[in-house]
Parts: C-alpha cells; structure tokens; sequence
C-alpha cells in the first residue's frame, strides 16, 4: 500500500503516514479489500502492539485468549514486516502537534502528557517519545501544565455581575424530624442573607412565595435571576417571578429569570447551609435528639406540634439574630472565586465599591400592590385540636411564652405532663 499524497510505501496503514504526515485512515478499508490483506493474526499483534503491551505479553494473550502459538522470534518479524518499533522511524514532530492540538480541543485538555503519550500511541497509532509530549504540552497547553504541576483540584469558579443577579432559594429540612421547617434565600454577589424563616413546612409553595414577596417589598427590587431546586414548593414564586419580569427586554427577561436545578448546583445556598450547621442548628438537632434520648419526645405527630408550639418563635428569634450577624461579618478573600470579600450588608447596598453594580430591576408601589392582592394565603388548618389543648394548657398553668431555649425546654416538659403525652 502507498501513500497517495507522497508516494512512500506503508507496509502497515496507520493513522498519519510517516513521510508526508498527512492522514491516512481512509485506507484502511482499502488494505482489507486488497490481494494482500492482512491476516487475523497480523490484526491482533498490532492490535496488541498498539495497546502497548510487551512482546511476552503479546505472545502470550495470542495463545491464551485467542489459542494462536506464535514464537517469539515469528512475533518480532512480523512487527519488522508490518514497521512497528517503538524506539525508531519516530513520528514527525509536525504530526504529534497536529494529533495533540485535535485532542486539547476536547476532553483530551484534561489529560497530562503521560496519559496523552498513551492516547497518541493507542487511538492515534504514533511512535513518540514521552519528553517529547511533554514538552509539546508544555508548548500548547501552558495553562493546563502549571495547573496540573500545582497538584490541586481546579473548581469551577463562581461569578456574579453584582447584587440582586442571582437570588438563590433552598429549604433546609435538619429539623423536619421535629417538627420545624427552615426556608432561606441567599444573594449570589453580596452573600447577603435575604430571608431566613421557619415554620411547620417549607413544602407550601403559599408559604415560599409569601416570604419572597415579603423579600421583594422590603427591598423594592426584583432579582434578574431566581435559581431553586426542582421541588414543587417553588412553582407559585417561579410564576411570579417570571410574570414581573416579563415587562423587560435584557437576555433573561420572562421565562428566563427563573432557572431550575438539581440541589448540588445551587452552591451559593448550599455551601452556606453548612455554616449554618455548624455555628446554629447543630445546637438545635443535638437539643431535640438529647429530648428523645430521655424519652420525651418519640416523633409522634402530636410530640412534634408541642415542639413547634413551644420552640418555633425562639428558633425564629435564633435565625433573626443569626441573619443579623451574618450580614454584618466580614467575608475574607477566597482565590477560587470571582466576588468581591468584604461585609455582605455593604457589598449589597454599596457594590460599586467592590467592582459591581446593582442588577436588580426597581419594584413599583403599584406592582407591589398588584401581586399582594392576588397572593395566596397560607393554608392554616382550623380547629387543630392539638394547638387548640396546648393554648389551653398554657393558660390555665400561666406558664409565658418562652424567650430563651432554657424556657422553652420547661414549658415543653410542663405542656407534656399536662396533656399526657
């Protein structure tokens, strides 16, 4: 078989050809059709030579897997016949940047030069030496080589134009086991907390869409996006969203606004629910648990409503307070990621001293109106026999609402013992 652009002859037809360095695969299927066509045993050895195994190993996946016997002297002089050496007749430097440069274009950006050194002689059939490759990586790929000479693990980094871009919206449901359901809202720029409430679900789409007009009022502006999970909670505050911001003309303007997602790509809420773990509501699953271990608390439906009668407006105070110390902190610089460090307070109302800019989009009295009037209530179920005996029991025994979890704790136990559970 010869080249057809030069002329050489190719005892083997590979991928390039050693002389012009241009491709040709194309002739493979000519070569199987020809008077000379290579024998199965010949397309195993180079297979096998391809693949990169050793001349015992190959002699001996021939006898093991396919029953052929070839000696090892036989096995040298068909890879001589057929070309295939390791060590000489190297392929043109020209054809390993062009092979290199067509697998940096994909998922091949990836690999380092060993794993490339290993792809070009596999898929694309060359006879190159190692430094070679890496230095041809160096070369094309700088970037790619310093990251991978650090060792470390390159995340995707987070960016966000300024504040009121992305609002990111989750539930947190630690504490559904006893009773209490926490809803939350992040700014993607600032970090700034926008709401975090809890109650006796967080599954009410009512409910999220109460808080995220109540967010909407207070701060008078519309986000550019909303980003949540696929939970059916969302569907009302998503269809507000997506209304309000159909009057507008930029690239996410209507259906747009709103984006949908699996939980672990709404980082900016998930990451910070791990701070709220570990500085709150660890506190608060460790209480509850301590009530089960001494055997007042059995999850029961009627166990968890005595909970959230007597520890939701202290746990509410908790979060206010929390959200409070939030906003005000100072975020330290981060090197993985594109916004600003500073106080979230400030990086949300002045960010134009952090490089941003306010991509919110003004809320009027009239639209504010509008969407409070057509707001569904909460549903509250009537005539809860449970929290109608807890009132009760509350009253006749004087015991006050508590302010402190130590309170809330004794009236739990004292409402307990009172209405036999």
């Amino acid at each position: 078989m010869f080249c057809p652009f030069c002329g050489v002859n190719l005892p083997s037809v590979l991928v390039y050809c050693g002389s012009c360095c241009r491709n040709v695969r194309f002739l493979r299927s000519l070569q199987d059709e020809g008077p000379e066509a290579s024998t199965p045993v010949d397309e195993l050895i180079q297979k096998y030579f391809t693949e990169g195994h050793s001349y015992e190993i190959i002699v001996d996946l021939l006898k093991t897997k396919h029953n052929i016997s070839v000696s090892f002297r036989n096995l040298q002089r068909r890879l001589k016949h057929a070309s295939l050496t390791r060590r000489i007749n190297y392929t043109p430097i020209a054809t390993v940047q062009a092979a290199i440069s067509e697998e940096l274009k994909g998922s091949g950006q990836l690999l380092g030069y060993r794993a490339m050194w290993q792809i070009l002689k596999q898929k694309h059939s060359l006879v190159v030496r190692r430094d070679d490759v890496m230095r041809l990586m160096a070369e094309l790929d700088p970037c790619g080589t310093e990251n991978r000479c650090r060792r470390r693990f390159v995340r995707r980094a987070y960016h966000s134009m300024g504040p009121n871009e992305t609002w990111h919206v989750d539930g947190y449901d630690k504490l559904k086991p006893f009773g209490i359901a926490i809803s939350g809202c992040i700014d993607g720029f600032s970090r700034k907390i926008m709401w975090l409430n809890c109650g006796k679900t967080n599954n009410d789409p009512s409910v999220i869409a109460q808080n995220y007009i109540n967010c909407v009022v207070e701060h008078g502006v519309f986000p550019k996006r909303l980003r949540t999970d696929c939970g059916t909670e969302n569907g009302i505050m998503a269809a507000i969203q997506c209304t309000m911001r159909s009057e507008h003309t930029d690239e996410f303007a209507g259906a747009k606004s709103h984006m949908y997602g699996t939980s672990t790509s709404n980082q900016r809420i998930e990451s910070w629910w791990s701070y709220f773990r570990k500085q709150r509501s660890q506190f608060w699953m460790d209480l509850f648990s301590d009530l089960r271990e001494r055997h007042l608390f059995n999850g029961s439906p009627a166990h968890t409503k005595l909970v959230r009668h007597c520890f939701l407006r202290v746990l509410q105070k908790e979060l206010d307070e929390y959200k409070l110390y939030w906003n005000t902190h100072t975020i330290r610089p981060v090197h993985q990621s594109r916004c600003p460090s500073g106080k979230p307070e400030a990086m949300y109302y002045v960010p134009q001293r952090f490089d941003g800019s306010n991509c919110g989009f003004p809320a009027s009295a009239q639209t504010l109106n509008h969407i409070t009037s057509i707001m569904p209530v909460p549903a509250t179920p009537a005539g809860d026999e449970h929290e109608t005996l807890f009132g009760e029991l509350q009253r006749q025994s004087g015991v006050r609402a508590p302010l402190q979890w130590e309170s809330a704790v004794e009236n739990y136990i004292t409402l307990k013992n009172m209405s036999g559970l």
